[in-house]
C-alpha cells in the first residue's frame, strides 16, 4: 500500500466511523428531564390549586420593601416580560399551578401570552374598580373574558368598606363576580373585613388574608398596634393570634398571603407557621430562582404537619 492508498483508505474509514456514531446516537433515545419536585395540591371551588400559590406583587412590580425605594426600581428592571414569562414556566414545572394578582394591565397582558404559548396558570385576579361602580362590573367582565378562574375583593377595597361597615357593598362585589359565573373571594389585610363576611353571611367562596407572626426585627412596636390598621408601616397582620382564633371557625378555603413580611421571616419559619395555623394555601412572592427552594420546603413542611386545630378546607 503506497501512501495515497494509505491516506484514502485511513480517510474513508473515519468518515465510516463518525457515520457509525451518528446512526447510535440517533437510535438512542434521548435521556428523559429530570423530573421537578412537585408542590402538592388542594381544591378551591372544585378547582385543583397548589397549596403554594404565586404572588403577582414581584411580576407587577409593586414589590413592598418598605423604605427601601430602590428595589421598586431593581424589581422592574430584573422581572422584565421576557423573565416573567420564564418565571411562570419554571412555577408551573414545579406544579405551582395558580397565582394572585391584582388588575394590571401589562402584567395581563404577559398572562395571556404565557397561555398562548401554552401555559395552564390559574388566575386569581381581583379588579381595581371601585365596588358598586359600573366601572367595577365592566372590569369583572373583561377579566371574566379574559380567561380570570377567580375573582376577589381587593383587600384594599375591602378593609375601607368593613371599616365603613359597608357590607352591603362587600356582598354586591361577590354577586356582580358570581353573576358572571366565576367563584369570587374577599381579600383583607384588616380581620374586620373577615368578621363582618361572616357575621352578614356574606357568599364569599373563599378569603385572602395577611397572616405572619410579629417576631422579625422591623416587626411592629406595641405601641404601632394601638394606631389605626391603615397607619402603621412594615406590617400586614396587626393580630396574628386573633386571626388564628377567629379563622378556626371559618369554614371555607383560607389563602394566607404576606406570609414572609416581605423578606423579613424565612420562608421555613413562615410556612410551618401558617399552615399550622389554619391556612389552607400560602401565596409567596418569588423570584424565578427562589421558586425551585420554596416548593422544596413547602413541600417538607407540608409533609410534617400531622394534626392542627383547624381542618382543611380545600
Amino acid at each position: 500500500m503506497n501512501r495515497r492508498t494509505f491516506v484514502k483508505s485511513s480517510l474513508l474509514a473515519a468518515v465510516s466511523l463518525a457515520a457509525g456514531k451518528n446512526a447510535v446516537a440517533a437510535e438512542t433515545p434521548a435521556a428523559p428531564p429530570t423530573a421537578k419536585e412537585q408542590v402538592p395540591k388542594g381544591k378551591l371551588c372544585g378547582k385543583e390549586v397548589s397549596r403554594l400559590l404565586l404572588g403577582g406583587n414581584l411580576l407587577t412590580h409593586f414589590t413592598h420593601s418598605r423604605d427601601l425605594r430602590y428595589v421598586y426600581n431593581l424589581t422592574a428592571h430584573y422581572n422584565t416580560d421576557a423573565k416573567i414569562l420564564e418565571t411562570l414556566a419554571v412555577a408551573e414545572e414545579h406544579g405551582v399551578n395558580t397565582l394572585v394578582i391584582h388588575t394590571v394591565p401589562r402584567a395581563l397582558s404577559v398572562l395571556k401570552e404565557h397561555r398562548r404559548r401554552g401555559g395552564k396558570m390559574k388566575w386569581i385576579i381581583c379588579p381595581t374598580a371601585t365596588p358598586g361602580t359600573d366601572e367595577y362590573t365592566q372590569m369583572v367582565k373583561q377579566l371574566v373574558d379574559d380567561g380570570t378562574d377567580f375573582i376577589y375583593l381587593w383587600g384594599v377595597q375591602a378593609d375601607k368598606l368593613a371599616a365603613q361597615d359597608k357590607a352591603d357593598v362587600i356582598a354586591k362585589a361577590v354577586e356582580t363576580a358570581k353573576d358572571h359565573e366565576v367563584p369570587c373571594g374577599v381579600g383583607a389585610h384588616d380581620l374586620k373585613v373577615i368578621e363582618l363576611c361572616e357575621e352578614k353571611k356574606i357568599p364569599a367562596d373563599f378569603y385572602i388574608k395577611t397572616f405572619h407572626h410579629h417576631n422579625y426585627k422591623t416587626g411592629p412596636k406595641p405601641e404601632q398596634l394601638q394606631a389605626p390598621h391603615s397607619e402603621i408601616p412594615g406590617y400586614w397582620c396587626k393580630d396574628p393570634q386573633r386571626t388564628i382564633e377567629v379563622m378556626k371557625d371559618v369554614k371555607k378555603p383560607w389563602i394566607a398571603f404576606k406570609v414572609m413580611a416581605a423578606g423579613a421571616i424565612p420562608p421555613e419559619n413562615a410556612f410551618k407557621y401558617v399552615f399550622e395555623n389554619g391556612a389552607d394555601f400560602s401565596l409567596a412572592g418569588m423570584f424565578d430562582f427562589e421558586i425551585e427552594p420554596d416548593v422544596r420546603i413547602a413541600n417538607k413542611t407540608l409533609a410534617a404537619i400531622k394534626n392542627r386545630a383547624r381542618p382543611w378546607y380545600g
